[in-house]
């Protein structure tokens, strides 16, 4: 599920660059039992499979030590509806840990002594899917991206999320336009044809809309 997104476009081309790594880390490596065993039945009975607290906190260990050596900052994440909404903000301060772990569950659930063994639990919206996999690979796009160098263009500072209002409100970016000036009786406002830098830097920032 990973190898697509993170092998394509503006993350591949950082990735290759060394700005960035992503390790993608099977839990059925880390199970015990020969038949690689990372889910069980639910306790009390119910339909699905649930995500096994030993595995879990095997893998988180064995990251930690792989890959930190007892150096550098980390932050442990879990994927789950009942985490805090994600948003720009969480992105901007996740660029200041050396190393994120994303911990995604898979079906029916996880065991709920996985909580313990995270910093906190994210959420990407109010709504289900199959697993955690779909908000990890948006999580690591919308931290990878903030990356010094990442971006080829200018920085992201003047997108949607990264500025406030004077009373603190989040501002969406201002509209953009390109050629034709015209179309379907619609035309391209004035201000962004006339070459004055100025009234258009005031223009874009009166335009700019508040995030809901």
């Amino acid at each position: 599920m990973f190898s697509g997104p993170f092998s394509k476009s503006i993350l591949k081309r950082a990735k290759d660059k060394g700005i960035f790594d992503i390790q993608i880390h099977q839990l059925r490596d880390y199970a015990p039992d020969k038949h690689k065993t990372v889910d069980d039945t639910p306790y009390g009975g119910g339909k699905g499979m649930v995500l096994k607290v030993n595995v879990v906190d095997d893998a988180i260990n064995s990251v930690k030590s792989e890959k930190l050596k007892g150096k550098g900052s980390y932050r442990t994440l879990l994927m789950t509806p009942q985490g805090k909404r994600y948003n720009q903000e969480k992105a901007i301060e996740l660029t200041k840990y050396d190393e994120v772990i994303l911990v995604c569950g898979h079906y029916e659930g996880f065991d709920e002594r996985i909580r313990s063994l995270v910093d906190e639990e994210v959420s990407i919206g109010d709504f289900v899917l199959t697993g955690g996999e779909i908000p990890a690979m948006a999580i690591v796009d919308s931290v990878a991206r903030l990356l010094p160098g990442v971006l080829s263009e200018e920085s992201p500072d003047k997108e949607s999320f990264m500025q406030k209002d004077k009373e603190g409100n989040y501002l969406l970016e201002y509209p953009q336009y390109t050629r034709p000036v015209e179309f379907n009786g619609e035309k391209v406002p004035d201000v962004l044809l006339s070459g004055n830098h100025a009234e258009i830097e005031q223009w874009r920032a009166l335009n700019s809309k508040k995030a809901q």
